[in-house]
């Protein structure tokens, strides 16, 4: 009964997670770039995606390996997790 309660809630947060994934995509104002930040290490740690930044900007690579270097400590679950936050509790209210 527990391992069925965990995969249920596994399967929320997933849905949760790619639910706030497709708002920031379909979103179309400006954010904030310490926000985009964020946003970015915890959809690429959420993913188990840890290739170097595609940025042609040095500059840009080092603040995106910076977001990534900050928020290392934390699991793809707690990374998901802390993605849907930020979007529910910064990005929607800016809109």
């Amino acid at each position: 009964m527990r391992h069925w309660k965990a995969r249920m809630k596994n399967e929320a947060l997933h849905r949760e997670f790619q639910e706030a994934v497709d708002y920031i995509n379909n979103y179309t104002s400006l954010l904030p770039a310490d926000l985009l930040l964020k946003l970015y290490a915890y959809y690429k740690i959420a993913n188990h995606n840890f290739n170097n930044p595609g940025s042609k900007t040095p500059l840009i690579n080092a603040f995106k390996v910076n977001a990534l270097i900050q928020a290392r400590d934390i699991s793809p679950e707690e990374a998901m997790q802390e993605y849907i936050d930020l979007v529910n509790e910064e990005v929607k209210k800016l809109s």
